[in-house]
């Protein structure tokens, strides 16, 4: 891959202060403990021993040793400083030009264990490292570069040029490729590798190749959308690839080839040679399979949702319409539980005095009325989903 994956920020803040450190990291890599200060205690001067300070946390702090020692944050200064109890910092224009400072340097690395970065075992350790998080990872390079930063600090390697490091993650990135490619053109046999070279080819009277028609999840919510979505996960499962074994393989590895798959042209995939194309379309047809069955589910979601919520406004529009016969009859039921309800009506004379102010006619075609209009709390309309036949007849011809 190239190497130019780097932004101009992380080159620009690579190796070096990018604004102060905050209250925690002066406190996690800038205070000196009894060993610092035993070392510090021994120079002579108080720019040499503020100077060795400085180095030694900086070299901490940023994993390397600054050209200039002295460009460095006031506040950090100030840290330091505080506790050496100097207070005269002027004495640090003497230390940028002395030769104590490459004797310092020398002596950080003695006492403190910081090697090169070419040293081994340490350099095939973060080879191997890097090969590994690049093989089982779907990290980017930038990411890796900064994880790579975080290790070399962490374990005392002074950080090498930011090329040198950008070249060599580039390597371990191009070597798992490479791996992995090898690995998925290996799975599939002769039949399924011809159905996978069908995918770029275009058919007759067609203008774009079967990949290209494939990428495409459906956009309407239809009976017709799901009805291509379903033909679109037959021919997909027509591939043969579903009973290839893919589980020692890193998911995210896969999903990272199938997403470029997605975005490449045709053309670009055919030009590829035999093991990348065989492994990038293999993992295409591997994720797609079940991108297609979870866009199936959701578009017969969305589809049922559509039918409930057209019913409901179909019943609601009805409910309006015959709302006033409705009240007409309740009022008319009313008037006998008025009766029902007065203490001074004799239970033997109940009846006779329900009929005098309602008809047996008129009582029982309210009930009839109530029983036909009125609708239970938890009532949703699913009677009237049968009036949306038309809206998924299509589905089903």
């Amino acid at each position: 891959m190239p190497v130019e994956f780097l932004s101009a920020e992380q080159e620009r803040r690579y190796g070096c202060y990018v604004g102060e450190p905050s209250p925690e990291q002066l406190a996690k890599y800038f205070y000196l403990d009894d060993l610092d200060r035993e070392l510090i205690k021994g120079r002579r001067g108080n720019h040499n021993r503020l100077g060795l300070a400085l180095q030694l946390c900086t070299v901490r702090f940023l994993g390397t040793f600054l050209s200039d020692p002295t460009d460095v944050p006031i506040v950090t200064v100030d840290y330091l400083v505080a506790q050496l109890g100097i207070s005269d910092t002027t004495s640090l224009e003497r230390y940028r030009s002395s030769g104590a400072r490459w004797e310092h340097t020398a002596l950080i690395r003695q006492c403190y264990g910081y090697k090169d970065f070419s040293e081994q075992p340490e350099h095939w350790r973060l080879v191997r490292w890097l090969y590994q998080r690049a093989t089982l990872s779907a990290e980017s390079a930038s990411l890796l570069f900064d994880l790579a930063t975080a290790r070399l600090v962490e374990r005392k390697i002074l950080l090498p040029g930011v090329s040198v490091l950008a070249r060599l993650i580039a390597s371990a990135r191009d070597r798992a490729a490479n791996r992995l490619w090898k690995v998925l053109s290996q799975k599939p046999n002769s039949q399924q590798r011809l159905q996978l070279e069908k995918l770029l080819l275009i058919a007759n009277g067609e203008r774009y190749s079967t990949l290209d028609r494939l990428r495409h999840s459906p956009s309407r919510v239809s009976a017709k959308s799901l009805f291509n979505a379903l033909n679109r996960l037959v021919e997909v499962r027509s591939l043969g690839i579903s009973n290839i074994d893919l589980s020692k393989i890193p998911p995210a590895r896969i999903k990272i080839l199938a997403r470029h798959a997605n975005a490449a042209r045709s053309q670009a995939i055919a030009r590829m040679p035999d093991t990348r194309r065989i492994a990038t379309l293999l993992a295409f047809a591997y994720v797609l399979e079940f991108t297609a069955t979870d866009d199936v589910i959701d578009l017969l979601d969305l589809l049922i949702q559509s039918l409930l919520a057209k019913s409901q406004r179909e019943g609601e529009k009805e409910r309006l319409r015959t709302i006033k016969d409705l009240d007409a009859a309740a009022l008319r039921l009313s008037e006998v539980a008025e009766v029902i309800l007065d203490p001074k009506c004799d239970d033997i004379e109940l009846r006779k005095e329900v009929f005098a102010r309602v008809n047996q006619v008129q009582l029982a075609q309210a009930v009839a009325k109530v029983k036909a209009l009125a609708r239970p709390p938890e009532d949703e309309y699913y009677d009237l989903m049968l009036s949306c036949w038309r809206f998924c007849a299509d589905f089903f011809t």
